[in-house]
């Protein structure tokens, strides 16, 4: 298990979602010597929220650990659902899961553990945290599990969050998980994965119709301008999209675009889908302060892409150019881009263009 230092065992407190990685994350910490207190955080007032509550209950009834529930509706509803819909209101496709990690879902973990009186907070993510030897600064590394990694999901995280956060599943298979929840007898053992977008029943688009977003037509172009059909909204679309577009061609178009202000679909064929440059902007550092000169490294642009090598290079504006060593398949800007060095996530920011 990797913490954010490796001293005397303390009070910490865990997120749990009701969740079986979450309850093993429970049993691993009470035997690394920690005195855990689970709390669940309600980031939603419905059935959902409140069986996940129970749940988590009936584990910590179990293991003999203090349950809390924390209420954080206001805050999830203002941080992670209303940038959500913003930013596909403009054009973007936003990755909820890793600003809410670093702008909700550890912030409001971290309130509840000064209020329970712990030092240490925890979650039940697949990654690792680590104390750079040559600058003291924390990051965020990849997990044993590669097929579960959730590292970059954490690279938002700053600082001051990393040197308080324990992440006992890093070293850890989703099988060991099963098997140990198993062994303990606890009822969430064979309880199925969460779906991505926590907050969403179903479609993601009725979601977006249901909260405003603008579903205004508008017309479908190639990259010089020429109109070849009408598209049904522009937030009906995803960057790199290749079915459903409605336009017959001798080979599949493929969404390379969205020209917001004048309401446009831009498409392409499969050689215009393919990108060698971003831009990132505002990007968090965790291994350092800033990014002082172009480095060679990796880079994910997407949660479930591979890494791909590229050079970054700081921006006077204080964003960061990505320039790919070998063209891949775009990408769409509100995505988040994440750097890494071997298992080490370097940090990570929003993408603003390709």
């Amino acid at each position: 298990m990797d913490s954010a230092d490796d001293g005397i065992a303390k009070r910490v407190a865990l997120g749990m979602s009701g969740g079986v990685d979450s309850a093993v994350s429970a049993a691993v910490l009470m035997r690394a010597g920690y005195e855990v207190v689970g709390v669940t955080c309600l980031f939603t007032d419905d059935d959902k929220s409140r069986d996940a509550a129970a749940d988590a209950a009936d584990v910590c009834r179990i293991l003999g650990i203090e349950h809390a529930v924390w209420e954080c509706s206001a805050a999830f509803e203002r941080e992670v659902i209303g940038s959500f819909v913003d930013d596909y209101a403009h054009g973007l496709t936003p990755s909820p899961c890793v600003s809410c990690n670093a702008r909700c879902k550890i912030p409001q973990l971290l309130a509840a553990a000064d209020g329970l009186g712990c030092a240490k907070a925890a979650t039940g993510h697949y990654a690792r945290i680590a104390r750079l030897d040559e600058t003291g600064r924390f990051v965020v590394k990849t997990a044993l599990d590669a097929a579960k990694d959730q590292s970059y999901m954490l690279s938002q995280l700053t600082q001051e969050q990393l040197s308080r956060l324990v992440l006992p599943l890093g070293g850890a298979t989703k099988a060991d998980v099963r098997l140990l929840a198993s062994d303990l007898a606890l009822p969430v053992a064979d309880k199925p994965e969460s779906q991505d977008i926590c907050f969403i029943e179903g479609d993601h688009l009725t979601f977006l119709e249901e909260r405003g977003v603008n579903d205004e037509p508008g017309k479908i172009v190639d990259a010089t301008g020429n109109v070849l059909g009408r598209h049904a909204g522009l937030f009906r679309y995803t960057i790199g999209q290749r079915k459903g577009i409605g336009i017959a061609a001798p080979e599949p178009y493929y969404v390379i675009g969205k020209r917001f202000k004048q309401n446009e679909l831009v498409v392409g064929f499969k050689d215009e889908a393919l990108i060698s440059y971003a831009k990132i902007a505002s990007p968090n550092w965790q291994a350092f302060e800033v990014l002082a000169e172009p480095l060679e490294c990796m880079v994910k642009l997407r949660y479930r892409s591979t890494r791909v090598a590229c050079t970054v290079g700081p921006c006077d504006d204080g964003s960061v150019d990505v320039r790919l060593v070998s063209p891949q398949p775009t990408t769409a800007p509100g995505q988040h881009a994440v750097f890494y060095m071997g298992e080490t996530v370097l940090g990570g920011g929003m993408i603003e263009e390709v």
